[in-house]
């Protein structure tokens, strides 16, 4: 019987690929080349970068051998590999680009699917569960989404799978001090997050913990995302850890990226 939570997280990486996709779906061809927040991104270079990662995890997934030759060929690279397979895709003409990137997030759902829950799958990362890969495809979706969306100045309304961004941005704490060569922090953080509905507080880490970081859902995952400078965000740490884990803090696998300039809002 499948993992109720699997069927779950696969379903929430279906909704988040197509709300992206009803954003770029009727954009005329020009509007492809639009700028994105990203330096030297256009709506292209994300869209094409999604579905360079989301053909990385079916194959992944289906072959892990090749994904292997893969990530060896990625690796000799590191600096440049993500830019080189998003400018790949960027020169492809739009609708071709849509086309196949419709058709790599409907082969990924299927292996998703299909793959058993308590395998382990290789990533560039440690190895990940099925769901646990889906959770990563959904934040990095949302993420470049947001770039996709600031692009069109569009502004999107938050939901409840945000909650899958959010965890990863905690469990990946961490990583964060590691990909930057600097000592973990002693013990755990408590993390209380509003939900975008008002709702609910997610909360993560031991109640009684004494480095904390507190505020809405949305801007902790802007922020683990880097999305957003910690400067425009309402989120307050509670302890020297803490606070300086809000300034390095990604959701994501790789080096430390450079982040977002503030823009004091």
């Amino acid at each position: 019987m499948p993992d109720p939570s699997a069927v779950a997280v696969f379903a929430d990486l279906r909704e988040e690929g197509g709300e992206l996709d009803a954003l770029v779906v009727a954009l005329p061809g020009p509007d492809w080349a639009r700028p994105t927040p990203a330096s030297g991104w256009s709506i292209a270079h994300q869209i094409a970068h999604l579905h360079w990662t989301d053909r990385a995890a079916l194959l992944a997934l289906t072959d892990a051998d090749g994904f292997a030759r893969q990530a060896e060929e990625a690796l000799k690279a590191p600096g440049t590999f993500v830019d080189d397979g998003a400018e790949e895709g960027a020169r492809l003409d739009p609708a071709t680009l849509l086309a196949r990137w419709r058709e790599g997030r409907r082969a990924l759902d299927a292996a998703l699917a299909q793959a058993s829950p308590d395998a382990r799958f290789p990533w560039y990362g440690p190895p990940m569960k099925a769901a646990s890969m889906a959770s990563a495809r959904l934040m990095e979706t949302w993420a470049h989404g947001q770039d996709v969306a600031d692009a069109l100045g569009v502004s999107r309304t938050p939901g409840a799978r945000l909650r899958h961004v959010a965890r990863i941005g905690v469990r990946a704490r961490d990583y964060a001090y590691a990909v930057r060569g600097l000592p973990l922090p002693d013990g755990e953080f408590r993390i209380e997050l509003g939900a975008p509905d008002g709702s609910a507080v997610w909360t993560y880490g031991p109640a009684d913990a004494p480095q904390r970081v507190t505020g809405p859902a949305l801007d902790f995952c802007l922020l683990v995302t880097q999305r957003a400078h910690r400067a425009d965000l309402a989120l307050t740490a509670t302890g020297p850890d803490a606070d300086r884990w809000l300034d390095i803090a990604q959701a994501f696998a790789g080096p430390a990226g450079p982040g977002r300039a503030p823009q004091g809002r």
